[in-house]
């Protein structure tokens, strides 16, 4: 359908598409209907045989697409960067996470919940590991397969929550601590582009270039992402 462009996207960038889709489609006469997932379920899905116009994956996976032949290399829109974060229930105090020693001495203090696949649960895995603390950590922490790890905050499964910073916002009820030290971690760059199948060419990459624009930013950096 011309007037529909079907996005997979990284959970990163549900808030900002949610709050973007409207700006877009009151413009460009076409409605966006998103799925999200992490990236890694993305691929499984796509591999499966699910198809989109247009995809929104880390930067390592829409090159490796590209590179395939699957994503149209031409179309490729990097969007904005993303820091890993930590989160605690609305209310509850904040743990001192502004240096890597402080950042240990919070996470030994209180129960983790963090996500198996993603950036954010792969970056974490090998934090914990350089660290040292990998087995105190898992001993207590909640890890799931996918979804937001805040949630846990809520059902009072974890103390803390470590995700992206963007996906943390989209839980009710929690409160953002801030970003893990930057020298812990490699921010993620989430691109976008048309996959090569899509028959709807000129609405997928109008919406590439509205993600892409000064308009969208201010909505990538209220969701809590870097454009």
């Amino acid at each position: 359908m011309a007037n529909l462009v079907r996005v997979l996207s990284t959970l990163a960038l549900k808030g900002a598409i949610g709050n973007l889709a409207a700006q877009f489609e009151a413009g460009a006469g076409a409605r966006i209907d998103a799925g999200f997932a992490p990236t890694l379920a993305l691929l499984e899905r796509m591999r499966g045989g699910e198809g989109a116009d247009v995809v929104i994956l880390t930067k390592e996976a829409l090159d490796d697409l590209a590179a395939k032949g699957i994503v149209a290399a031409d179309s490729r829109a990097d969007l904005a960067r993303s820091f890993v974060g930590i989160a605690v229930k609305a209310g509850a105090a904040h743990p001192d996470i502004a240096t890597p020693e402080a950042l240990r001495t919070a996470l030994l203090g209180g129960r983790v919940a963090y996500s198996r696949i993603g950036a954010s649960g792969i970056l974490f895995v090998q934090l914990i590991e350089r660290l040292g603390i990998a087995n105190e950590i898992n001993a207590r922490a909640t890890i799931i397969p996918s979804g937001f790890t805040a949630e846990r905050l809520i059902t009072g499964e974890a103390d803390l929550a470590v995700q992206q910073i963007s996906e943390l916002k989209l839980v009710p009820g929690v409160d953002i601590v801030g970003p893990i030290p930057r020298e812990l971690q490699a921010p993620a760059v989430f691109s976008a582009g048309r996959l090569a199948a899509s028959d709807n060419v000129d609405q997928s990459d109008r919406l590439l270039k509205f993600l892409a624009s000064p308009e969208a930013a201010p909505a990538l950096r209220e969701s809590g992402l870097e454009p």
